[in-house]
């Protein structure tokens, strides 16, 4: 907020195109900052149909999601909004999948209130933390048809 501030009173800007987070740990001030933004609507049918291949289901999602999904009613909804957190992580990191990353060690999970995030396991956590990524954001929406993921990334 205090730059904001002195950002308008120096030349009078009323809005920041790049958002600041402070936070503030013993007296330390710490910037965050968002680095990046992704998006992704998937459709329900078509990933219906390749959950049906279980090479795809083991390539593509982690164990702890295939148990999770493997839970619900309409399972095919759960893994669409999964796999489509996992092109939307990949479109606000802005390398697609290369290097160490693997679609099923970008894994989804939800808490005890059942909000969703992302945790990056195997070597795909290194990366994590070589980009210096602080915080990841997620939501997930889905209907009968489609699947939608949004992620915001914090360094």
């Amino acid at each position: 907020m205090l730059i904001k501030l002195f950002i308008n009173c120096i030349f009078g800007v009323n809005h920041l195109s790049v958002d600041f987070n402070f936070i503030s740990l013993f007296g330390n001030i710490y910037i965050s900052m968002i680095i990046g933004i992704g998006t992704d609507i998937v459709e329900v049918l078509r990933i219906s149909k390749s959950i049906e291949n279980e090479a795809f289901k083991i390539k593509v999602f982690s164990k702890n999601e295939i148990a999770y999904c493997e839970t619900k009613v309409n399972k095919a909804e759960s893994y669409a909004a999964r796999f489509a957190a996992k092109e939307a992580f990949l479109k606000a990191l802005g390398t697609g999948l290369r290097g160490d990353i693997a679609l099923n060690q970008i894994e989804v999970f939800n808490n005890q209130l059942g909000k969703p995030s992302i945790q990056l396991i195997g070597k795909s956590a290194q990366f994590f933390v070589d980009k210096k990524i602080n915080t990841i954001h997620l939501s997930l929406s889905h209907t009968k048809q489609m699947a939608l993921a949004m992620v915001i990334l914090e360094a």
